[in-house]
């Protein structure tokens, strides 16, 4: 009897495995392309929130984080002095970066009244850092942004299910450009201060399955920090 209830839960464990496997969405979906929806704001379950301002050290602009918040989720703050009240949190800000899933960011300079919308895209912004020890050295204000930009999972929403990438802008948000290929994955990023580079790397998904793998090919890239052009440089040290 108890070696029938061993297969019996065997074939269960499996039948679970199976459908749990099937559902899986790949991170990639190259047919039938589909335009990216996210939620509008006019939607009555969603807000659109801006954080208090922030200051990067030795900055003279002003960088005000945009997210949205679900009025239906259960996004409350029990320690807030009225009890239970909607957490309006959308960032979160440590030492030279801010975290969340942001929708955009904009940037006030100091003394002006204007406000700029760092883009019109639909994004979401992971995380933003300011490269402090660069500017030190070369003068130069530079924030790198982890970013979703496109629906590549055809899911018809933006989020971390989707393939990430690497974006430069400097302090003011001019210049915002994408550093890294399309359709490859964000792998990770660094700053070797010593000579001015931002190393990162990404992996394609050169057997088309829509997964990324360790059959697919991984690609190193620099860029000099130096120079203005932030040109993309391709290296194999492998």
């Amino acid at each position: 009897m108890k070696y029938f209830f061993k297969i019996i839960l065997c074939s269960i464990f499996m039948f679970l495995f199976s459908c749990k496997k099937e559902v899986e969405t790949p991170k990639v979906i190259y047919e039938n392309p589909s335009k990216v929806v996210i939620v509008p704001i006019d939607d009555t379950t969603k807000i659109e929130v801006a954080d208090l301002p922030i200051q990067m050290e030795g900055t003279n602009y002003l960088l005000f984080p945009i997210g949205q918040l679900s009025v239906s989720d259960k996004n409350y703050d029990s320690s807030s002095r009225g009890g239970n009240q909607l957490n309006y949190k959308v960032s979160n800000y440590s030492e030279y970066q801010i975290t969340g899933f942001l929708r955009n960011v904009k940037m006030q300079q100091i003394g002006k009244d204007s406000i700029k919308t760092l883009t019109d895209k639909d994004i979401v912004i992971q995380s933003i850092t300011y490269l402090k020890s660069i500017a030190d050295k070369t003068k130069q204000q530079i924030l790198v942004y982890v970013i979703e930009d496109m629906d590549t999972n055809k899911d018809l929403t933006l989020d971390d299910n989707d393939i990430k990438c690497l974006y430069l802008s400097d302090i003011s948000g001019n210049r915002f450009i994408k550093i890294s290929v399309d359709f490859q994955e964000l792998i990770d990023w660094n700053v070797v201060e010593s000579i001015n580079r931002l190393y990162f790397r990404t992996i394609e998904d050169t057997d088309k399955n829509g997964e990324f793998d360790k059959k697919d090919k991984l690609h190193y890239h620099y860029i000099d920090l130096s120079n203005k052009d932030w040109k993309s440089n391709e290296y194999n040290p492998i």
